[in-house]
């Protein structure tokens, strides 16, 4: 039973597989999109460990759940992600509390997961990593049965993903093309949300453009935004800015690309491990690691300790910027 099909189950009974086997399920869609060459060189990686890989690809969009449930069925004891932040979530979400562990290499336009864990971004070290490194315990942000690693929102940011969906397809996938789109969907919002939020012991009502739950102490340090300590203390930190007209909006985002928010005038912010927002339309558009869901209110997110094990350099206790 995987945690998506109940995550209020007990983590510490999950018996770990002993299989070391490793299914690496590749999205052909992440980073520059030449995927016959990454698939070249993922498998000359790969014959340096001879017997300990497979190599399956997959559609952008489409199959990861299946293609995980398929890895799993075959036996394999880690099942890894080769794209980016969305795939690497997708694949998190079916293997957490399955007994597998998850893999990670990155191929996608910012990699925060494997940034934040300190999995090499270098194909060939991330590849070495999965075949001779041990499991790590981590922990997953849920909301209504959808697992997140980085980060979760309403508003404007899932308009920024869509937006950016259509840059890619114009210009291709860079990190310029990602920021260009967060420009033009600042520019182009109109549609504030209506909310009430209880964490902490704290019910709210607001209206706000973004509602941003963040779960990556390594991203919120890389925006210089305040609440990874508590993130590292595994809560979530909860960021809801205030209502804005789109030149406001667009002023804080360059302030987010330089490390100039500040709080209470930029955002309040919120910390817990649970949280509650209701919103007044039912249904809803999420962002969650760079991909976009659509789910209905109300949001109930969650935090789950140590639901997932990730094959990923042990972290050093005095490296406190190592946690994703």
């Amino acid at each position: 039973m995987s945690f998506l099909t109940n995550p209020h189950s007990d983590q510490s009974a999950i018996v770990m597989s002993t299989d070391r086997r490793i299914c690496v399920l590749m999205n052909t869609g992440s980073g520059n999109g030449d995927s016959d060459g990454r698939t070249a060189r993922l498998e000359a990686a790969f014959a340096r460990h001879p017997g300990r890989f497979e190599l399956r690809r997959i559609t952008p969009g489409h199959g990861i759940a299946d293609a995980c449930q398929r890895a799993m069925k075959d036996g394999f004891g880690t099942v890894a992600a080769a794209g980016g932040d969305g795939t690497i979530a997708g694949v998190a979400g079916q293997v957490a509390g399955s007994g597998r562990r998850l893999g990670i290499v990155p191929m996608g336009t910012f990699n925060f997961v494997a940034r934040g864990l300190g999995i090499p971004e270098d194909l060939d070290e991330a590849v070495d990593l999965l075949a001779e490194g041990e499991p790590r315990a981590v922990a997953v942000g849920e909301v209504n049965g959808q697992v997140f690693l980085n980060n979760a929102s309403l508003g404007v940011y899932p308009h920024v993903l869509k937006e950016r969906e259509g840059t890619y397809k114009r210009w291709g996938r860079s990190r310029i093309a990602a920021h260009w789109s967060v420009l033009v969907a600042f520019l182009t919002f109109r549609r504030p949300v209506r909310m009430k939020v209880s964490v902490g012991g704290t019910a709210i009502r607001r209206k706000t453009p973004l509602a941003f739950v963040g779960r990556s102490a390594f991203q919120l340090e890389r925006y210089g935004l305040e609440g990874s300590e508590a993130v590292k203390a595994g809560e979530f930190a909860l960021f809801l800015a205030p209502d804005s007209s789109r030149w406001q909006l667009l002023l804080r985002a360059l302030r987010l690309a330089s490390q100039g928010m500040v709080l209470n005038r930029d955002f309040e912010l919120f910390t817990g491990t649970e949280i509650v927002i209701e919103t007044s339309r039912r249904w809803q558009t999420l962002a969650m690691d760079g991909e976009r869901f659509r789910l209905e209110a109300p949001f109930r997110f969650r935090m789950h300790p140590e639901a997932l094990h990730v094959i990923a350099p042990q972290q050093d206790e005095t490296d406190t910027t190592a946690v994703a």
